[in-house]
Order: C-alpha cells, then structure tokens, then sequence
C-alpha cells in the first residue's frame, strides 16, 4: 500500500499539473467498489468544478474545488489508494488501462485518471456545505511536536512498531517506512512503546521525520505497484537499510537482517544496530 511518501509525492504531481484547470466531463466504472461516494453523484458533484489545489492528508490524496469565478472552497474530492491504486495526469490519446474505474477530463485538454487492479481504493465526494472537510484521525508525522509525539505512546502496551502503523496515532506510516525509522533510531520493533524512554522517543520522531523527508525527495519507494502522476517510480528502495533485506547484511555493521511478526506485519530490524 501507498504510505505517506508515495501519497505526497503523488498528490504533489498532481496539484502540479492540474492546480487552476476545470473538469469538464466525467466517467466512472460501472464496480461499485471504489465508491465511497455513488459514482452518479460524483459526476455530478464534479462537473463544472475548478481544482484550486491537490494536497496530502495522512494517506488520502485530497482536492480541493471551487466554483468558476468564485475563490471559496465548495467541494472536495478525496481519493485513497488502498493498495494497488494510481492516480495520473495524461492525455485523452494515452493508453487507457484496463482498471481504470475514473476519469476525469479538464479544460486543458489533460485527464486525471484513478486505476486499481485490486479495487481496494476508494474515492468520495464532500459538498463542503453539507459535510465537513476531510481530516485525518492521526497526527501528522511530518510536523508533530516532541511533547506530543511522546504523549501518542505515553502507558501503551504496544510494540512500537504495531503503535507507529496505528492510523489513530499518526496518519500515513505504514510497514516500509516504520523499519526503517525504528532502524535509525536504534529501536528494536517489538519493545513496548510505553517503556522507551524520552530520548528514545525523540530519537525515533527525528528519525521518522528525516527518512520520510528524503523517501518524498527521492519519489517514494516502488516495491509494488507505486508509481507518481507521471506513472513513473519512486528510487527510495534503493535506500532501504532494513526494509526486505532479510539474510543481507546490515549497511552499517555487517550483520544478517532479521525477518519477524510484529501485529501480524512482516517486520526487518538489524539485531546489533537496534538494541
């Protein structure tokens, strides 16, 4: 699944390319599945709408709309990847791909369009009259405070790595980028969350915040099906220190990386390097 360094890299792409364009025209799939909202309604809900901007927020991709010679914010629309989706910028002429469930013609001549192999996205529609703004459940990591970060953990009895994938707790962490934050903050993934201390903890917010800064400089990690607006991948994988490198040996001492359960989720830490 796209995390938060993959959803950036995409909703950026994105506002690049269609930020000031109109949707004109709208098609969606007839498979109920992607639809959070009917796909009717968001045909009409979007028709006419001006994209004033694309941005990030947690691990949904979220436009926001206005109406033609008005500046207010009227309507948003929100898409979230689940785990095979794409969002992309092209041409009408582009090939059309066979999961494609929406496509979205602007007033440039461009298209946005959402693919899903597996259907597992979902994509909704907020008349902001009606509805509130879409919000996150979790903090955000990118910005999050030191005292705030340690209270998120602070009496908990879960493994650190089971609480960092918590979407409650902070919004867009997933597997990938959770090793290999806990890797650089010398934490091993199964110690309980509510016993680090309060250095280990800052440890981990830096560290969390310093490898999804450098994965969004470097487009994301494509292990999968990742690609950005473009349909291009993301180089962040060649980076990974820990992350499906089990039996490689460390980057930093040499040692064979481990492969465990932590919640269920494949888990890569170095025994020597996080003690």
């Amino acid at each position: 699944m796209p995390e938060l360094p993959e959803v950036e890299t995409i909703a950026r792409g994105v506002d690049a390319r269609v930020r000031g364009d109109r949707i004109t025209e709208t098609w969606f799939s007839r498979h109920k599945e992607p639809f959070k909202t009917p796909a009717g309604m968001q045909a009409i809900g979007l028709a006419g709408r001006t994209i004033r901007s694309v941005h990030r927020t947690g691990k949904h991709i979220v436009c926001e709309l206005g109406d033609t010679g008005n500046d207010e914010l009227t309507a948003q629309w929100i898409v979230h990847l689940g785990m095979t989706g794409r969002l992309l910028v092209t041409t009408p002429e582009g090939p059309i791909a066979t999961h494609t469930h929406a496509r979205l013609s602007l007033e440039s001549g461009r298209e946005i369009r959402f693919v899903d192999a597996r259907r597992f996205g979902r994509l909704e529609f907020r008349e902001l009259k009606r509805a509130e703004g879409f919000s996150a459940a979790g903090q955000e990591p990118m910005t999050i405070a030191e005292e705030e970060f340690a209270m998120l953990f602070r009496g908990r009895k879960l493994a650190i790595k089971a609480a960092l994938l918590n979407q409650e707790l902070l919004s867009g962490v997933g597997n990938i980028y959770a090793d290999e934050s806990l890797f650089q903050a010398g934490i091993r993934p199964r110690r309980r969350s509510g016993r680090l201390t309060r250095g280990q903890l800052e440890r981990l917010r830096l560290a969390l915040r310093a490898v999804l800064s450098e994965a969004i400089r470097l487009g994301g990690s494509s292990v999968s099906d990742y690609v950005d607006a473009d349909g291009a991948r993301g180089f962040f994988q060649l980076e990974h220190c820990v992350y499906l490198r089990t039996g490689l040996p460390c980057r930093q001492c040499g040692t064979p990386i481990k492969r465990i359960l932590v919640a269920g989720r494949g888990t890569h830490y170095c025994p020597n390097c996080q003690g």
